[in-house]
């Protein structure tokens, strides 16, 4: 899409969500980095917004707009068709049904006795 100067940029949503992400990556890092700088770190996590917010703004500018988890779980669940069923339930463009497959020496319809695995020696 274009770039369009009056799209609405979702100011809240972004700050919220790179919010949330810092939280996280913080514990992360205390956690697991106790014993590094942990001041560089942070550091990085603080400096990651602005870049975080400058790239929503020009994604949002272009058009793009994700989906809440509020918007998707409205969204009703995609139905499953089932096979060779038209969308209003008819079968009319289905295929034919497969044809059986020859016999093999697997099948068992290729050998004397009839049954699988061949004929067997029998103990005396």
């Amino acid at each position: 899409m274009a770039w369009d100067a009056n799209r609405v940029v979702p100011w809240q949503r972004l700050v919220r969500e790179w919010l949330l992400y810092v939280g996280i990556m913080a514990v992360v890092f205390v956690l697991f980095f106790r014993d590094n700088g942990l001041i560089g770190i942070l550091a990085g996590l603080l400096v990651s917004g602005p870049m975080y917010l400058v790239f929503g703004y020009v994604l949002a500018k272009l058009g793009y707009q994700r989906k809440s988890l509020k918007q998707l779980r409205a969204e009703p669940k995609p139905r499953r068709r089932t096979r060779g069923a038209d969308s209003d339930g008819s079968a009319a463009d289905a295929p034919a049904p497969r044809a059986k497959p020859a016999p093999t020496k697997r099948t068992g319809g290729s050998g004397v006795s009839g049954r699988p695995g061949g004929s067997r020696r029998k103990r005396r």
